[in-house]
């Protein structure tokens, strides 16, 4: 999976601002690997392929937007379930655009990249008041190592640990270089 990102220059090196608010010398920018429907099927195939091992009733996807709506659409189709999505009003996740959630509804939450679980945590607390019942959180890649606990399982593509610094913390700040925000969180 990393060479994959490496293949369509999504993983990039630099001094980045993470959505969590975190830097980072290391980015997924997983756009550039989903702007390819055929390669963001499969990816879904192989998350779905893993899943399916262990999870066996889904009834419905959910994502945050931005960076989970393609890959969450690909897992709708591969699981061949309805895919919504999360979006921000105000900062606060909500769901919008006449989305329900029918009570007791098994939901997949996926997400594209989790470093510190904060926008799935936010969809997970947004859908389970309204029903829903969370099995699973998937990703295509977790830069936690396994480290975020969602209370459910979880499953990635890519699971490894990439060092994320407070600001204050930041040894690239401190060398005098200023963090880009490649990511869709404001």
């Amino acid at each position: 999976m990393k060479e994959l990102f490496k293949k369509y220059n999504a993983l990039l090196t630099g001094h980045f601002l993470l959505s969590s608010g975190l830097h980072s010398d290391t980015y997924f920018q997983s756009a550039l690997i989903l702007q390819h429907p055929l390669v963001a099927g499969k990816l879904a195939e192989n998350l779905k392929n893993e899943i399916s091992q262990k999870i066996k009733d889904i009834d419905l996807i959910v994502s945050p937007a931005m960076g989970g709506i393609v890959i969450g659409q690909e897992m709708g189709r591969a699981f061949a379930k309805r895919a919504i999505f999360c979006e921000r009003v105000d900062g606060k996740l909500v769901l919008r655009r006449g989305f329900s959630i029918n009570k007791g509804e098994k939901v997949l939450v996926v997400e594209d990249v989790i470093t510190t679980g904060l926008s799935t945590r936010e969809v997970i607390e947004t859908i389970t008041p309204l029903g829903a019942d969370v099995v699973a959180v998937c990703s295509l890649v977790d830069r936690s190592a396994g480290k975020v606990d969602f209370g459910c399982p979880r499953f990635s593509l890519l699971s490894l640990e990439v060092k994320s610094y407070k600001s204050e913390e930041c040894p690239l700040c401190k060398n005098g270089s200023a963090p880009v925000k490649p990511g869709s969180r404001k």
